[in-house]
């Protein structure tokens, strides 16, 4: 955008008068423009030419400490109280505004790019009668512009015309609601008919509708034109956003443009993210800088006794400068001088560092090759370097379904024919084989699809030797649908379907040898084994979402009339015939076994007609299609009067592929205290689907409730009986006893629903949320949802999607993060805390939204428990030590102002102060901070507990930062008093005293510096070749830097600026100032080692013990199989994706027919297997009792005694451990994924050498327990622990 366009924006958005309604005039830019109607450009930018500086300085001095630093950069010019040169603060001050401003301006760059491509588009407006190309950003309200297929949707528009017959055309939305099924719209009938350029151009119809507002799914307008009013509905709008598909061509009116579409409506805000340390550091500046004032205005108190008492005594020699004039106005002097000396406390570098750590864990993310995917040759990356340690911190997680769990595939996976199922691969002995090869379709099938994968060859013979049962079945999944075919070239078959699973049923009876080829209003041509049939299409009884079924009926060539159906099992098998009693069981176990698996399953039948029965059908049905009240309602009696008495064919099973490796993801983050909440503008049905399949909801569950309620008063009853239902199960689970909810009225306290131990989850619909989240009941939403382990929001708008977000992040003070793929999630991107995009098929709005992105789901696991611990874990690392190496240099001023008369005379010369922070301890401090770790990466993916300190915020909070500061304080005393003891007495080897004041600076300084150095040592926990090159090459420079400054060519050279001449080489040349210098190092780390012996070995933390179990245990655990898959399941029915009602009506009319085909939208999702349904347990409110009392009841007996897991090395003589796998109830993978190893102790007398572990696991309905031996082999003493697989209790 150019200047005049980025001026003329802002001043229009500044005067922009409210909306009460919009009146848009066709063809009419003079009347559209004195309303002021918004252009078409976007902005998703923060920043523009005019307000860049401001904007940006506004931002950065929001931050404490650079309000801090400019502060003191005031005070250093004043020269009659400052000690140090203005330069020492106004560089490093400018360094750090501009390295945030230049990446803040990078990023709006991009903004700014991605701005630019989407608003210089092309769009063909009619202007004058002509169709012109137009810019985007130039199309104005009430323009008619043309669309042509597969183009974007430039503006919300009014369809006026399309090519399709009666007005008809097909959008994809994905970019709005995240579905790929094509939805229909259609022109109003009195504006149909003008398809020619001429004829538009003469439309001045006027519409009146609805101001700009947010609702996807809803528009309310008028149209008016030669004396008529005609109603408009959403029906009749193409929203921006959406992309025109199987449509040659449109024409719509412009009715909102550029911010006032509902796209950009829901997109959000940019706004400024900042992390939760971010926000403690501003507090701490603020307490630092308290105390800094009181430590002034001591030592300013000081001064003034001083120079009353003493320094009077003074002035005949040494006179008070000009401006002073007594002692209290030596004393304001003198505070003021003091707060410049001490502001070191907080230096600006510790702002510069921040920055540099980020940016290098940025670049880690960026170069992780373990997030790279080269299926789409897309590499991870952290497009803002703010956030990288918050990703350590994360509690909720909100995530889009459709592209970012799902990759919008689904396959026919499994079937049942007649009582026999197909799709399992056995060998002779019966037991599973693993797939090897899919079946070769093209042999003898030429129309089969190159994609389409099977592996049961048996299914195949059935086929070719013609069994009856299986032909059926075939035949009606290639009659009983909606699907449109498009034959490109002879042989070349594009199918187009409103749902996925109609088009994966579709593909798999091609396959078969039932190829669908082509329909007319009255027929449907199929091609069975290589053989061309027509049949008539009679009618199609439609599905929607109450009947859960759709259905057909044809009469083949032989005259015969056959109603052929397919739909959720639960409902047809209530309408089956009786003699379907023993296959209806048959299938029955079938289906159970499919759900178990999580696939998505259809039911299928058919009934034979006589003539007089469909006549008579027939009959009541079009009385029913023609009636113009209750319509509805009679086609409904009409279609469950013919779908009676059917006979059972089988049932389909449709996998609906998950990306790679989500159950496993959701699992490991689940046990990582992390809740995962899926926020998806799909069906419920669609959600719970996804939900089963990525394991997030099981059949083991405790209840899963379901939220529904069109009004507040329903809702909220809802709402109330989840939480009773949830209290009475944790009463019912802790034996009776009695929980403290009575008397609660509608919400129970939130500590009560955190207690309950049960697992629940919760499904709510965009309708009902809607009233959820009103002010008076969002805290009971909020408790309730809270208090499940699983939250699935459906039919959500992407505006909603933000406000769920928003509203846990202002209630529970967690941080969150939100991760999706497409323009709808942008606004709850935007929102969280953290915003992840996935770079997939749905347009890459939200990759530019977003703060990280990559092109996988599993990603996000390796981004938070390896790229996101470690960052928190190195920056709260580097914080402490900051904090305490200043304190420790800066306090030692502080305690000589009490020996200098409180003169602020510093204590080191002014080119150490300044080289401190910059050389002397910032290179060692940057390593650790960008390159500690305290486990490897593939620990901290076996241990998702060492996650937890992060959620809790434990490495770096107020009380760490007193600890930090106390060590600091202490430290600076040693550095202070034992030089200032031993030099005050000592003398060198020809009796010249010591104690002079260079002496004293240098021995001081040189203490500091190796004590700070030796502490980091201390504190760096994985050595690299740089640490070692950073730490010891900090404490080479500093004394070849000192050994210049205090040399005699500087002196000559400098002899007003380098006073010290040779006080370094006398100095460290005397042995009194080595020893003195070791003193204090060893009186200010022994504390430190002392401290950290006795906490490593009497409250050792998690990452402790994973350290030592790694040295102690010489062999690994052998990787076991998993669990057997159970059987049991829910259904699902494989309508669930998105179908729409009223497709068959379109087709029997005809209106359609000059289209080829509808949507073919691939949705998919891969069940993983089954451990990982046990794998989270939540652990039972203990009674007083329960941590030392292992549980009881029938299901506590311990499993038989499994050989010993591995074996600690031992003295000379011990015996070599048992090498049989242990016999388990839960396979290896869950143990090691349940964070649980045992804290190796003494025993008595017995060291952990001669430890022998042994492990049993029990399990009951509610949890799973760990019962781990220890026993002595040298005293008979046994040690016991019980754990729940989620949360370890070492006794």
């Amino acid at each position: 955008m150019d200047l005049d366009t980025v001026i003329y924006l802002a001043i229009w958005d500044s005067h922009r008068p409210p909306e009460e309604e919009r009146r848009v005039r066709a063809n009419d830019r003079d009347y559209n423009e004195k309303f002021q109607y918004a252009s078409n450009c976007i902005m998703t930018s923060k920043y523009n030419i005019i307000t860049f500086l401001a904007v940006n300085l506004f931002e950065q001095f929001q931050e404490v400490a650079n309000t801090y630093f400019l502060f003191l950069l005031i005070l250093q010019l004043i020269p009659q109280i400052s000690s140090l040169s203005w330069f020492t603060t106004i560089v490093p001050l400018v360094l750090v505004l501009s390295i945030t401003a230049v990446k803040d301006a990078t990023d709006d760059y991009f903004r700014h790019k991605s701005d630019n491509q989407v608003n210089n588009r092309q769009s063909q407006v009619l202007i004058g009668g002509i169709l012109q190309k137009e810019k985007w950003m130039n199309v104005r309200v009430g323009d008619i512009i043309k669309l042509e297929n597969n183009q974007f949707v430039a503006a919300d528009l009014l369809l006026l015309s399309s090519s399709e017959p009666h007005g008809l055309c097909y959008i994809e939305t994905a970019e709005l609601d995240g579905e790929t099924n094509m939805k229909v719209r259609q022109s109003l009938s009195v504006t149909s008919e003008l398809g020619d350029p001429n004829n538009l151009a003469q439309f001045d119809g006027e519409v009146v509708c609805e101001p700009p507002n947010n609702k996807l799914d809803r528009f309310c307008g008028t149209l008016y034109w030669k004396d008529c009013k005609y109603p408009l509905s959403n029906q009749n709008m193409l929203l921006r956003g959406c992309v025109l598909r199987n449509t040659e061509s449109c024409y719509g009116l412009v009715i909102f443009a550029g911010p006032d579409t509902k796209l950009m409506q829901n997109s959000g805000r940019t706004k400024f993210k900042r992390t939760s340390i971010d926000r403690l550091m501003n507090t701490l500046v603020l307490w630092i800088f308290g105390f800094l004032v009181c430590m002034g205005v001591i030592l300013a108190i000081g001064n003034a006794v001083w120079e009353k008492e003493v320094g009077a005594l003074f002035q005949s020699f040494l006179p008070w400068d000009p401006p002073v004039d007594n002692f209290l106005f030596s004393a304001f002097l003198s505070f003021w001088s003091y707060v410049i000396i001490l502001n070191t406390v907080v230096p600006i570098s510790l702002y510069v560092s921040v920055e540099v750590i980020r940016l290098g864990h940025s670049y880690f993310i960026n170069w992780d090759r373990r997030m790279f995917c080269s299926r789409s040759n897309t590499a991870a990356e952290a497009r803002t370097t703010t956030l990288n340690e918050e990703l350590g911190q994360v509690e909720y997680i909100f995530s889009d379904k459709t592209g970012t769990l799902t990759q919008n595939i689904m396959t026919f996976n499994k079937c049942s024919i007649n009582g026999h199922t197909y799709g399992e691969v056995m060998n002779i002995l019966g037991a599973q084989q693993k797939r090897v090869q899919a079946l070769d379709f093209s042999a003898w099938n030429p129309l089969a699809a190159r994609d389409f994968c099977f592996y049961d060859q048996s299914l195949l013979d059935a086929v070719m030797e013609g069994e009856p049962a299986v032909h059926e079945f075939f035949r009606v999944l290639s009659l009983c649908h909606t699907v449109m075919s498009e034959e490109k070239s002879e042989g070349e078959l594009l199918y187009k379907a409103q749902s996925p699973d109609e088009g994966a049923l579709v593909t798999a009876a091609r396959n078969f040898g039932f190829v669908f080829r082509s329909r007319t209003p009255g027929t449907v041509t199929t091609q069975e084994l290589g053989k061309a049939v027509t049949y008539t299409l009679l009618a199609i009884l439609d599905f929607n979402n109450i009947r859960k079924r759709m259905s057909v009926i044809v009469r083949n060539p032989e005259g015969r009339i056959r109603l052929y159906c397919k739909g959720a099992d639960t409902v047809l098998f209530e309408r089956l015939h009786s003699c379907n009693h023993e296959l209806m069981n048959v299938t029955s176990d079938h289906l159970n076994e499919y759900a178990g698996d999580g696939l998505r399953t259809l039911a299928v039948a058919y009934r034979d007609l006589s003539e007089e029965q469909w006549e008579e059908w027939s009959e009541h049905f079009r009385g029913a299609d023609k009636a113009t009240d209750c319509r509805d309602d009679r086609l409904a009696a009409a279609y469950e009067e013919i779908e009676q008495d059917m006979m059972l064919l089988g049932a389909t099973a449709i996998e609906d592929k998950l990306q790679e490796g989500v159950p496993e993801t959701i699992a490991i983050l689940s046990l990582a205290n992390i809740k995962i909440w899926v926020l998806t503008g799909d069906k419920q049905e669609t959600a719970v689907n996804i939900g089963y399949s990525c394991k997030m909801l099981t059949d083991d569950m405790t209840e899963i409730f379901i939220v529904n309620g069109h009004t507040v008063q329903s809702v909220r009853e809802e709402l109330r009986k989840a939480r009773e239902r949830m209290l009475e199960s944790t009463r019912t689970r802790d034996g009776g006893k009695e929980a403290e909810a009575q008397g609660w009225g509608g919400a129970p306290p939130p500590s009560l629903l955190e207690s309950i131990s049960g697992e629940f989850a919760l499904i709510i619909s965009g309708h009902s949320l809607a009233h959820a989240l009103e002010a008076d009941m969002e805290r009971e939403f909020l408790e309730t949802a809270c208090a499940c382990r699983a939250v699935i929001c459906c039919r959500v708008t992407p505006l909603q999607k933000a406000l769920v977000v928003e509203l846990v992040k202002r209630h529970k003070k967690a941080v969150t993060l939100a991760i999706g793929d497409g323009a709808n999630d942008v606004s709850m991107i935007k929102t969280a805390h953290i915003g992840v995009g996935i770079s997939g098929q749905e347009g890459i709005q939200a990759v530019l939204a977003s703060d990280y992105s990559f092109s996988q789901f599993r990603f996000l696991q390796r981004l938070l428990l390896v790229h996101g611990r470690w960052s928190y874990l190195r920056m709260c690392r580097f914080l402490c030590y900051f904090f305490y190496k200043n304190f420790a240099f800066t306090m030692v001023h502080f305690w000589f102002g009490f020996f200098c008369g409180f003169s602020a005379q510093t204590v080191y010369d002014q080119y150490f102060i300044t080289l401190y922070n910059i050389v002397y301890t910032s290179l060692p401090v940057l390593a650790m901070g960008i390159f500690d770790q305290d486990v490897p990466e593939q620990r901290s993916l076996e241990y998702p507990k060492l996650y937890e300190p992060g959620q809790l915020n434990l490495l770096f909070n107020k009380r760490e930062f007193f600890i930090c500061i106390a060590q600091g304080i202490y430290t600076s005393v040693v550095l202070f008093f034992i030089p200032y003891g031993v030099l005050s007495h000592a003398t060198q080897s020809n009796g010249v005293p010591l104690a002079d004041y260079q002496t004293f600076a240098v021995t001081t300084a040189t203490a500091l510096v190796i004590v700070v150095s030796v502490q980091i040592a201390l504190d760096t926990g994985y050595w690299t070749a740089i640490n070692h090159f950073f730490i010891w090459g900090s404490l080479g420079t500093y004394f070849t830097i000192l050994f210049a400054m205090h040399s005699s060519i500087l002196f000559n050279i400098f002899p007003k600026q380098f006073h010290f001449l040779g006080s370094a080489h006398n100095t460290l040349g005397q042995p009194v100032v080595w020893l003195t210098i070791a003193l204090a190092t060893v009186i200010c780390i022994a504390p430190v080692l002392a401290f950290r012996f006795l906490k490593l070995d009497l409250k050792p933390q998690l990452s402790d013990t994973v350290r030592h179990t790694q040295l102690v245990l010489q062999k690994k655990r052998k990787p076991g199989g998993r669990a057997g898959r159970g059987v049991g399941g829910s259904r699902r029915s494989g309508y669930a994706f998105a179908h729409q009602e009223g497709f068959g009506e379109l087709i029997t009319s005809g209106k359609n027919m000059r289209l080829s085909s509808l949507a073919l939208a691939t949705f998919a999702s891969r069940h993983s297997s089954s451990w990982i349904d046990t794998l989270r347990r939540k652990k039972h409110a203990n009674s007083p009792g329960a941590q030392n009392t292992p549980p009881t009841g029938e299901n506590s007996t311990t499993s038989p005694q499994a050989p010993p897991l591995s074996t600690s090395s031992s003295a000379a003589g011990e015996a070599e451990q048992q090498s049989n796998e242990p016999v388990l109830a839960h396979s290896p993978d869950e143990i090691a994924l349940s964070a649980i190893r045992c804290t190796v102790r003494e025993v008595g007398e017995c060291s952990t050498a001669t430890v022998q572990v042994n492990i049993h696991l029990k399990t009951s309905s509610s949890t799973n327990y760990m019962q781990i031996h220890h026993t002595c082999k040298s005293t008979c003493t046994s040690i016991v622990c019980y754990s729940t697989l989620d949360r370890a209790l070492i006794l």
